[in-house]
């Protein structure tokens, strides 16, 4: 079975996201023309980044680490040999670790996203200072901001290689006509896994452990890298022999193939629960877990069949679904009535705290915002993101600066919007495919790969449904995958207790002592 830490059901998939944008926006922007901003698109001419070497001390999980950082642009060539982008990466590399020591290789999402969340967030060996306050939810939102040393990377039992695809970080697309030769799932995939190859040739690591962690549309990209890198006449054309010891997932989206409004309904009924627990919306005796396990029950049993029956179901037992239904998740059963049984995490972000006039967070619902004044930005409206990412953005450039001495007249970029359009998708819906079937096939071709999949309770863009559901129906071996459920959001690392709970787990699992 399965291993958890907290029980799961199994059962339809959940549509969702992975864009930082909605489906409506990408739909909009999918017939405009692509002019990429310069921050994207350089001269096919234009010189390469110089390559910023330091050493270092710091102390992680208690030891001493000697290790050294380096920050580089690496080409990306076409088929005929010429460079037609570049990827960025920032390494940490220990002094004298060996081939034994292995190697995390991390990305985040988007597509269009650099790795600062998850550098600046968990690995690197400085994070922002959240202020007080052990959940970290009220972060200061304007300058100046501080950085603390970050004991709880996993730099002490492992190297890590944050990795910027073309035209995010430093990384950028060498000639606008190049574009469609780097943006797309699988061309995004094919260029991390020619890095990553060539990463371990050049830093002479071929016969180490090998580690992906990738998050949000990151977990799309590991998906289709642990397949890729394999090689084959299918995949990148030769052979290329090189497997990994284990992915991790955070704030898995690899699943968008099955969607519809009763779907996501019951697929996020563990996640609004969690929410309104938090929030005290709901009865709180019988504890965070306790509550989230009797909305999975509901959903996978009377919920499931109410929204299956649709206008079939008696108005007695339609009642009685709006009232055990407002106990879980702290909407109004009159409100509930109103929308047919039926909640998406837009609406629940805006209904739960109405009456405080309030909305919670679609990355993290333990942030919120005023609900009034709102432009109705997905991204820069966002309770939870419109206030961490100021203090990440500036962090990062500060840790570059002083910490990393990289002194460069080209700018890092955290989010590149302009990706995330037809140039991208090619035309076809981003969520129409199950992209963790093409896990379960590298799980097949190395029985020795390990999965984690994490996410966070507070989570409405990749709930806690979605994950179990991906895992259960991508034909993954379940005795190889341990889930795991943090008391945080989209980001796990936001939270001194999620953030040493995670920290704790990725040591064990890439030490080969987790489940």
């Amino acid at each position: 079975m399965i291993a958890v830490r907290n029980p799961c059901f199994s059962g339809l998939a959940l549509l969702s996201l992975v864009a930082a944008v909605p489906l409506q926006a990408w739909a909009a922007d999918a017939e405009a023309p692509f002019n990429p901003p310069d921050s994207v698109v350089v001269a096919a001419d234009t010189p390469f980044l110089p390559r910023f070497e330091k050493r270092h001390t710091g102390r992680f999980n208690g030891e001493q680490i000697r290790y050294r950082s380096a920050v580089e642009e690496t080409p990306v060539t076409d088929a005929s040999g010429a460079i037609v982008a570049s990827i960025g990466s920032i390494s940490y590399i220990s002094e004298g670790g060996g081939d034994a020591r292995p190697v995390i290789f991390a990305f985040n999402g988007g597509p269009g996203s650099a790795s600062v969340w998850l550098h600046m967030g968990f690995f690197g060996p400085v994070r922002p200072d959240y202020g007080s306050g052990d959940e970290e939810i009220q972060p200061p939102t304007a300058a100046p901001f501080a950085m603390v040393p970050n004991p709880e990377s996993p730099l002490d039992v492992a190297d890590v290689v944050l990795i910027d695809p073309p035209g995010t970080g430093f990384a950028r697309v060498y000639g606008k006509n190049n574009t469609g030769k780097v943006f797309g799932p699988e061309e995004d995939a094919q260029a991390v896994t020619r890095f990553i190859t060539e990463w371990l040739r050049r830093n002479g690591r071929e016969n180490s452990p090998r580690y992906l962690i990738g998050e949000s549309y990151g977990t799309i990209r590991a998906a289709l890298v642990a397949k890729l890198l394999a090689g084959g006449p299918f995949g990148t054309g030769r052979m290329n022999g090189i497997t990994l010891n284990g992915v991790i997932l955070l704030g898995q989206a690899m699943d968008g193939s099955r969607r519809s409004p009763e779907i996501s309904a019951i697929k996020n009924l563990s996640a609004f629960a969690a929410t309104a627990w938090h929030h005290g919306k709901v009865a709180r005796g019988a504890g965070l877990e306790a509550h989230v396990d009797q909305a999975r029950a509901f959903a996978a049993g009377p919920y499931l069949t109410a929204l299956m029956a649709g206008s079939r179901l008696p108005a007695a037992e339609r009642d009685a679904i709006a009232a055990t239904l407002s106990n879980l998740i702290g909407i109004p059963a009159a409100r509930l009535l109103e929308l047919d049984l039926r909640m998406d995490g837009t609406t629940f972000g805006r209904e739960l705290l109405r009456d405080e006039g309030l909305q919670v967070g679609m990355y993290d619902t333990r942030y919120t915002l005023p609900l009034a004044a709102s432009a109705g930005d997905p991204v820069a409206d966002d309770p939870a993101m419109g206030q961490y990412v100021p203090l990440y953005v500036a962090t990062l450039q500060e840790h570059m600066r002083n910490n990393l001495g990289v002194s460069v007249d080209r700018a890092y970029n955290p989010i590149e919007f302009h990706q995330i359009n037809s140039v991208f998708w090619k035309g076809q819906p981003p969520l129409s495919q199950n992209h963790a079937e093409s896990l379960a096939t590298a799980m097949r071709r190395n029985p020795q790969l390990r999965v984690l999949v994490g996410t966070g309770y507070f989570d409405l863009v990749t709930t806690l449904g979605a994950a179990e559901d991906a895992v259960a129906l991508s034909g993954m071996d379940p005795e190889r995958v341990t889930m795991i459920s943090y008391t945080s959001g989209h980001m796990p690392y936001i939270g001194k207790q999620s953030r040493a709970q995670l920290a704790a787990d990725v040591r064990a699992f890439v030490s080969g002592q987790g489940r």
